[in-house]
């Protein structure tokens, strides 16, 4: 769309594309989560049950027997050669625009969309979402999630945000600036990796309980911690009968699993600043993401900053929309003419 519009006929979102939930926030108000599920019935019997031809969202994961289900969005990127999930994504960003833009707007009405995506997503991801985005929204400015998120807190000097999503941790150093490349990181240790380490220890340790995926990650979302922790018990089938299970110590290794990886490189990053700034940047950590809400986690990379002489992790309790609402201060910030320059 390359035509010039007036401000009455734009609407600027900010959308965060998350492995496991995706997000939206708009200049009208709306904001909305949306599980990052995409499924379509995988025979007529389930087109003629669910009465429509695609699922999104907590309505796919729950009918997820029926359908022929994708989470396309692996490590915080669109899988590669699939064109499959290419779909999925087009349907949950889709679906995100449904929940923000009313029913009857205006056919003139163009969207700009500021999205997050991990931090070394590399271009030619960039330039695969862009196309994905193309006949949906008018312009797309893509930035990272880390960011995004240090944009909408308005903590963009001598700052460190770390989110933790469940493909990848993405870390960036803010220097009141765009960062560069050389001020971020991206980890494939995150929730989805502590998910499956904390099934493959619960298989271990409890041989005849029947575990999914999907049970271990709710287990996950409700009780993980590191340090100490009361007891984690929870029921699941064992030959078929409910079992109460202890699973405090498999819980406790898998969270742990992501200590050493995101100790080391926050130390790492920090060391890599010009050493006058380093001190600031050790009192101004950002901890965000929904794996970032881990009982004690902050605790403990606030401890590995002593290492260094000691700082301050704070972390954000509320993350759900802590990426889209950054992206949408960033849209609403961006002028115009550089809307202009970034429509097709």
């Amino acid at each position: 769309m390359n035509r010039a519009t007036s401000d009455s006929e734009v609407l600027k979102v900010g959308i965060d594309l998350g492995t496991s939930r995706s997000s939206i926030s708009a200049a009208n108000g709306q904001r909305h989560m949306v599980q990052s599920y995409v499924g379509w019935p995988s025979d007529m019997v389930a087109r003629k049950v669910l009465g429509r031809d695609v699922l999104v969202g907590a309505e796919a994961l729950e009918h997820r027997p029926m359908l022929n289900l994708r989470r396309p969005l692996e490590r915080g990127l669109i899988k590669e050669g699939s064109d499959q999930d290419e779909k999925a994504v087009r349907e949950l960003v889709r679906r995100l625009l449904e929940l923000a833009v009313p029913a009857g707007s205006s056919p003139a009405l163009a969207i700009h969309a500021v999205v997050g995506v991990p931090a070394e997503t590399l271009r030619v991801n960039r330039q695969n979402l862009r196309r994905i985005l193309a006949g949906q929204v008018a312009s797309t400015m893509i930035v990272s999630e880390p960011f995004a998120v240090a944009y909408g807190l308005d903590s963009l000097v001598h700052t460190m945000v770390i989110d933790i999503g469940a493909g990848t941790t993405d870390f960036c150093v803010l220097m009141g600036r765009f960062p560069t490349e050389d001020d971020q990181r991206t980890l494939s240790a995150a929730g989805d990796a502590v998910d499956r380490h904390l099934h493959g220890l619960i298989e271990e340790r409890y041989t005849d309980a029947s575990v999914s995926i999907h049970m271990v990650r709710a287990w996950k979302e409700r009780h993980s911690f590191v340090g100490e922790s009361a007891p984690v018990v929870v029921d699941v089938p064992v030959r078929g009968k409910p079992t109460r299970i202890d699973i405090t110590e498999p819980m406790r290794r898998a969270c742990e699993s992501l200590l050493e990886p995101l100790r080391e490189t926050m130390l790492d990053l920090i060391a890599r600043v010009e050493p006058e700034y380093q001190s600031r940047i050790r009192n101004n950590v950002i901890l965000t993401g929904g794996s970032g809400l881990i009982r004690g986690l902050g605790a403990e990379l606030q401890r590995a900053l002593g290492e260094l002489g000691g700082g301050r992790v704070r972390v954000v309790k509320d993350p759900v929309f802590v990426g889209s609402d950054g992206g949408l201060s960033l849209a609403r910030d961006a002028d115009d003419e550089y809307w202009k320059r970034l429509s097709p």
